[in-house]
This record gives C-alpha cells, structure tokens and sequence, in this order.
C-alpha cells in the first residue's frame, strides 16, 4: 500500500490540448502559443500549460503592479547606493516607508513618504483590477464567484492596513512600511502600541478562524486522499451519486467523532473559516487606535482578562497621562 502513501500524483492521464469554452462576444482572445504539456508539473496537478486569458484588466493589472514593485526596489537599491549586492544581501531589511506623522493626510515630498503613497496607490489599482478580472473571468465561465469573494477578504485586511485605518487616524504614517522584516516589525511594535493583540477580540476570532481553516483542509485532503483509490478524488461524482469513496469517507468520521460533513458541506466549511480569518482580522486592526487604544485595558474593563495584582501598583493607561498625544 505504499503507493497510496504518495504526495505527488501517481496517474497522468493524457489527451488532446483543450482550449476551453468559447469566448462570449467582447471578450479579447486568449493569450500565447497552443498550450503545451510539461511531465513534472503533471506529477503536482494538471499538466496542460495555457492558454491563458489576461485581457485588458488584467493586462493593466499588471502594467501597474510592475510599476509598483518597480518603485520599491529602486527605492530599496538607492538605500544601498545602488550597490546590487549589498541589495540583495540587505533585502530583507530593506524597507519603502510611509511619511512622517506630520504631514498627516497631505502629500509629502517624493523622498519623505511620496514614493510610498505612489507605490501604494499603484499596488492597490493592481489589486482591485485582478480582483474584477477574477470575478469576470468565473462569470465569464457560468461559474460561482467564490473565489472572487476569497480574494476580496484578503483585500479587505490589505485596505484596512494601507487605507481604511490611516484614513480613519488622519495620517498616512499609520500605514505599514514596505518590506519583508520592516512589515513583521511594525506588526510587533503595533501590538504593543495597542495593548497586546493577544486581547483583541477579533484578533482572536481571526486566529480560531486560521487554525480551524488549516485543520478543515487537513481533515478534508487526508479523507479524499485515503478514499482516492475508490474514486474519491472524483468529488462531483460523489456529490451527486454516493459511492464506495463517500460512504467509507462519512462513515470514518461518524465512527471517530459521531458526525461527518458532506462532499459539498465541507468546502463551504473551509471556505467560510478561510474567509473570515482576514475578515475579522482587519475589524480587530481597523478598531485599533481608533476605538480602542489599550486592547488589555479594555479586555479587564469587559471581564475578559484579569487584572494584574497590585504588585506594583495600579495599571495606568498612557493615553490618559499628562502629555500623552491625541
């Protein structure tokens, strides 16, 4: 039974190059050359490369994500006096950061935080047009837009952090610096300027959601998988005529935990908790600093963390200091 035990795809099976469904009209032709097979991405999924459809929104999609991601390192190799090594060796620490707190909502010079609204504004257009890209390309095709709705979660928490939040604080400097240590950086100096997001309600809510959404496709990928040799991988099929596969999936988990989801169910179960992971974690972000400026504070005033002990005196909060800012 060893063979079962495989990560990769054990079977290829092979066909003709399928073009897909005509094209409605208005529609621009799809892109490249005739699609072609590749062997050893056919051991990971589907073997058959293209055609591929970009059209215009997702040809200006990536016009202007180019040109975002073109400004961030051109900004990142100028803080290395346009040394390629030293760029490449101090990437991850490299970092495009947003105006100073007092320019506010105005626009700042080019070189103190003007690159990255521009940047920011260009990745954000990027983003919104893949996203209608992606939705018309499934309406297109008489499919559900689900994961058009995915993507949109994910776009929520990106506008939150970049947009919605600095907006609501009245200063771009709120938002998150460009770059792979300097983002994780601000991450940490956020919770700690909030109380601990430990305490943010929604923050948790997030967190249940990620860890429930990786337990979900876990329990979902290794059932299909232990029932693939009875055709379980043939989802639909089992969907709409209960076979071998989906009567030995269901009856393993009403043996093991009394109960067990459907073919169907547990896709909207998994699509849901991945959903609501970004959801909930852009309220719990978007209400800091804006409802709530001490998330522990908050979390003892509604019952929800205890106090410390007296130890060393009453907990203050530093917004109510003498002095403290706005």
């Amino acid at each position: 039974m060893a063979q079962y035990q495989n990560l990769f795809t054990r079977v290829q099976p092979s066909g003709p190059a399928y073009m897909g469904v005509p094209l409605p009209q208005g529609n621009s032709e799809r892109t490249g050359r005739e699609p072609w097979f590749f062997y050893w991405l056919g051991w990971l999924g589907n073997a058959q490369i293209g055609p591929i459809y970009l059209g215009p929104l997702g040809l200006m999609s990536l016009v202007l994500g180019t040109l975002s991601i073109n400004i961030m390192g051109f900004n990142m190799l100028a803080q290395v006096n346009w040394d390629p090594i030293e760029f490449i060796r101090q990437l991850p620490w490299l970092a495009l950061e947003p105006p100073r707190p007092e320019y506010g909502l105005r626009l700042p010079p080019m070189n103190e935080g003007g690159w990255w609204l521009l940047s920011g504004g260009l990745l954000t257009a990027s983003i919104l047009l893949w996203w209608l890209r992606t939705y018309t390309r499934a309406r297109q095709l008489g499919l559900g837009t689900h994961v058009a709705w995915a993507f949109a979660s994910a776009i929520w928490l990106f506008l939150v952090l970049g947009f919605f939040r600095p907006l609501a604080m009245g200063n771009w400097g709120e938002g998150v610096p460009f770059g792979i240590f300097p983002h994780l950086d601000w991450t940490a100096a956020f919770s700690l300027r909030y109380g601990n997001l430990f305490y943010n309600p929604f923050h948790a809510l997030s967190i249940a959601f990620l860890y429930g959404a990786t337990m979900l496709f876990a329990m979902h990928g290794a059932t299909i998988l232990a029932v693939s040799r009875y055709g379980g991988d043939r989802e639909i099929d089992q969907i709409i005529d209960r076979g071998t596969a989906s009567e030995r999936a269901v009856l393993f988990w009403r043996w093991t935990m009394g109960w067990g989801a459907t073919m169907e169910s547990i896709h909207r179960w998994a699509w849901w908790f991945a959903v609501l992971c970004p959801l909930c974690g852009g309220i719990g972000i978007l209400l800091s600093g804006t409802v709530v400026d001490n998330w522990y504070l908050w979390s003892v005033k509604h019952g929800v963390a205890p106090a410390y002990p007296a130890v060393f005196g009453t907990v203050i909060d530093p917004a109510t200091l003498q002095g403290a800012k706005p």
